[in-house]
């Protein structure tokens, strides 16, 4: 044993710095977090302080056992955890369980894992910073206050799985996308007329080009863009002005975490949780410097790195030193931008990190680099015959500047740039014109966030923090409240008039798409409705101002300028008195439109929230006479847009689309997605098929593939085998087994030996899987990779001592009783046995009262309706 044990989070960065200490240290991961709040009433005592009550999670016990007895044989433990918040929380709380004493611990950080780094910070160490500890602490206590009591009043309120709940930061995100989503939704697009003009001159090489001048400002009708071209017949148009001025553009600033995740995401497609994930992998390997920063800054020696680079590839006239600032004062404690551990590595071997490195790269050297210079020209151009201007402009890049290396991304593309290279044309010139169009343009609303724009939103409002953007974006498309698609686009109508240059104006109607979208963030009605619920009984909670304001206190704590319990006392009381005034007084939330009345029954069309999701009602569930009728939202329809037209088409399923091998033929909906029912079978119909537009054609053709699908591919012992890909894979099916296809096989051209062996395989691996099992009961004894186990219904129980005090072994084990074998269950799921025997005599019971039932149930379905409007 090493007399220095160093523990770091994970096992990737334990390899490369026990590269660098060398013998005299032993590096040991404890894989992230070893501790966690108690999930039993909160694991808060509110009633002291807000005293958290932590809890080392199963799962965590192995990796604590080995940490505590390495730690007694090392004459010295370093704690050397992440440099931010939540490292200096798992440096104390490993302080805690292993029994080391924080006031004495050394603890060391380093922002990137280089040996001059790691070496620089053993010789510096430093304690634990309990302010950073308290901090953190009070961003998971307040957070777990939150969930644990705003959720249940989602539940009682609102309904649907238990799935549902709600967050500080993830609440205020579904927000900002429901709210965008309605600005666009009420949006109603306005038409105008754009005016541009085509000239023809010669360029410097004296070959004929074509430029295009603007007109002067937009005309809102097709009357007036009509009048303004026949204004312009037989006109002469002469260059009455020409200006030339410099400009430049600057590069931007190194990455920070915010920074990479959206550009990432505009240039290679990366979702926010995918960036973090292979940054994590650049940093543990020593690739590039911490990846959870908001600070731009770059060390001394990373610029001096950076400027050998940049005169060794490009040249001294492209580097130009520059010091970026901060705008952001809260930037949190990791004091350096994201960049390369070392600039003279342009590249990385790992496939999947390549990209996302040289992008790093790429943005580190040019923010060291010359401004891009170019030559702006504008030219003012009269119309003869109404004295109007036309505008050209053009830009002439003198120097490249950055731009040879990296030019940023964009969130949303200009509607279009006009700007081009303009040829050499003087003052009083009279130009060769062309032709003039007028074209119709349509406003656009604000565009649906990305995952990249929804973490710019959060940062520019101050919600959130470097390490909570991808924990917060993967949660709320988790929870179903938010889901990431793509759009199509719709056919509009679009009109363009042209003045030739023989004088005569032209009509042209074009059809263009309007609308696509790729990779948006759409809310779903679920996260409709429950952000409406918040915003009205908890609006503090969901406003912008109130969240940032929470997170600037998390800062005073982390300067130690606030005491963390008082922060969440003032928070918590009157948050709490909320809770129990809205579960006492709020009406249940439903979502609920009215669409119109049917005409067949005369009764009401309201599309709701239901117990599966967003679906349309027709009739009321209090009518005792005639059930309601339902239908399910087809995935791209929603309860705010859709129409009483839309609505109706619903219900037409289930639909019969004629007959096929002597069986009707029928298409429905049911509580597994699209299907075909032929005769009495069943056939699933693959995701993007449109039930009310499917004929008996499509219907045939999706049969037959289902049928060539299911046909024996080989046999083994005279019974079939046939093939199939699962959510888990390639496999193929034989006497009811799913056999997974390993990498090392051909899927697509399996041999009659390559089968024999996977179901032999299969079968010698079943035999050995089962030591005893009770079908009947759900229960069986198997071997596991890690000792033999209790299967009990889907779950993983433990086998206890026998009734001996003995520990089982593989032969006691094989004559052990149903009866104990129940009793080690009971000990760890209490009432697992008695609540089923409950349930049968509540269900036999029920049975025999079957005409009290439906009257129960529309009483219950009736009384928040009439206080729900």
């Amino acid at each position: 044993m090493a007399k220095n044990l160093l523990i770091v989070e994970s096992p990737a960065k334990a390899k490369t710095i026990e590269k660098i200490l060398g013998k005299d240290f032993e590096v040991r991961s404890c894989y992230g977090h070893i501790r966690d709040l108690e999930k039993d009433d909160m694991g808060i005592d509110v009633n002291n302080h807000y005293q958290p009550r932590y809890k080392v999670p199963d799962e965590k016990e192995k990796v604590v056992k080995e940490l505590k007895q390495m730690a007694k044989k090392a004459e010295e433990v370093w704690l050397a955890s992440d440099e931010d918040r939540e490292g200096e929380s798992i440096s104390w709380h490993l302080a805690e369980v292993l029994g080391l004493d924080p006031r004495s611990t050394k603890r060391i950080v380093f922002h990137e894992i280089t040996a001059p780094a790691i070496k620089k910070a053993v010789d510096n160490p430093r304690l634990i910073n309990m302010n950073l500890v308290n901090a953190q602490q009070a961003r998971r206590v307040l957070d777990r206050l939150v969930g644990f009591e705003l959720s249940p009043v989602l539940w009682r309120k609102i309904g649907m799985q238990r799935s549902l709940s709600a967050g500080r930061v993830q609440s205020v995100a579904v927000r900002l996308i429901v709210e965008r989503e309605r600005e666009i939704n009420q949006f109603i697009s306005e038409s105008s007329y754009k005016i541009e003009a085509v000239f023809k001159a010669t360029d410097i090489n004296g070959k004929p080009v074509q430029f295009k001048a603007e007109g002067p400002g937009r005309l809102h009708t097709t009357e007036e863009a009509g009048a303004f071209l026949e204004s312009c017949i037989n006109a002469k148009y002469t260059v009455k002005d020409i200006q030339v001025k410099p400009a430049k553009r600057t590069p931007a600033a190194p990455f920070t975490t915010s920074t990479l995740q959206q550009e990432a995401s505009r240039k290679m497609g990366y979702s926010v949780s995918k960036t973090m994930l292979i940054a994590q992998k650049l940093y543990e390997s020593g690739k590039i410097t911490y990846m959870r920063t908001d600070s731009i800054a770059l060390s001394e020696t990373a610029l001096g790195d950076i400027q050998n680079e940049i005169n060794k590839s490009y040249g001294s006239k492209y580097h130009q030193p520059r010091k970026f600032k901060n705008k952001n004062e809260s930037a949190q404690e990791a004091h350096e931008a994201i960049r390369p551990t070392y600039m003279s590595n342009h590249t990385v071997e790992d496939e999947e990190c390549k990209r996302l490195y040289e992008l790093i790269w790429k943005r580190t050297i040019a923010s060291q680099m010359s401004d891009a210079a170019f030559e702006k020209t504008t030219a003012k151009i009269e119309v003869s015959t109404n004295h109007e201007m036309l505008t050209a402009t053009g830009e002439v890049m003198q120097f490249d500047g950055f731009l040879k290396v990296y030019m940023e991304g964009k969130d949303e593309e200009d509607e279009e740039s006009t700007e081009g290279m303009l040829p050499p044309i003087k003052v009083n010139e009279v130009l060769d014109f062309q032709y003039m169009n007028a074209s119709e343009k349509f406003t656009k609303p604000a565009a649906r966030y990305t995952e990249a724009s929804l973490v710019k939103k959060l940062e520019e409002l101050g919600i959130g923090r470097p390490s909570t953007y991808a924990p917060t974006i993967s949660t709320i498309m988790k929870r179903n409240y938010v889901e990431k698609r793509d759009k199509e686009g719709i056919r509009r109508a679009a009109t363009i008039l042209k003045l030739t240059a023989s004088n005569e104006i032209e009509k042209e109607i074009i059809q263009e798409n309007t609308g696509a979208e790729k990779g948006k963030l759409f809310p779903t009605d679920l996260g409709m409705v429950v952000t409406d619920f918040l915003k009205q009984h908890f609006n503090k909670v969901m406003d912008f101002g109130f969240t940032a304001k929470i997170e600037a206190e998390f800062d005073e704590i982390a300067e130690g300028n606030l005491t963390w319990n008082n922060m969440i006392d003032g928070f918590y009381k009157p948050f709490h008195e909320t809770i129990e005034h809205t579960l006492e007084n709020a009406e249940r939330a439903k979502g609920e439109r009215e669409l119109g009345i049917d005409a067949a029954t005369g009764k009401r069309v309201i599309a709701r929230m239901g117990r599966y999701g967003p679906m349309v009602q027709i009739g009321d569930t209090s009518d005792e006479n005639e059930k309601a009728r339902f239908a399910k939202l087809k995935p791209s329809q929603s309860i705010e847009t859709i129409t009483m037209e839309e609505a109706m088409e619903l219900f037409s399923l289930p639909r019969t689309l004629g007959e096929y091998e002597g069986a009707e033929l029928s298409v429905n909906l049911g509580r597994f997605g699209p299907y075909i029912k032929l005769g009495e079978q069943f056939i699933s119909i693959p995701k993007g098929e449109d039930l009310h537009e499917m004929d008996l054609t499509r219907a045939i053709q999706l049969i037959k593939e289902k049928q060539e699908a299911d046909a024996p591919v080989a046999f083994y012992n005279e019974l079939p085998v046939t093939k199939g890909k699962g959510r888990f894979g390639p496999f193929i099916k034989w006497n009811d087994l799913f056999i997974n296809i390993p990498k090392a096989y051909n899927f697509d051209s399996l041999s009659q030996q390559d089968i024999n062996e996977l179901i032999e395989k299969k079968l010698e691996k079943e035999a050995n899987r089962f030591i005893q099992q009770w079908p009947s009961e759900k229960i069986a004894i198997e071997n596991g990779r890690w000792g033999p186990f209790i299967r009990f219904q889907k779950k993983m129980l433990k086998l206890g001592k026998l009734a001996d005090g003995t520990k089982p072994t593989a032969e006691s084990l094989s004559n052990i009783s149903l009866e104990d074998v129940k009793k080690m269950i009971e000990e760890q799921l209490p009432g697992a046995f008695t609540k089923k025997t409950a349930a049968k005599k509540a269900a036999t019971k029920k049975a025999a009262s079957k005409k009290a039932a439906p009257k129960k149930s529309v009483t219950k379905k009736a009384t928040p309706k009439k206080t729900t409007k």
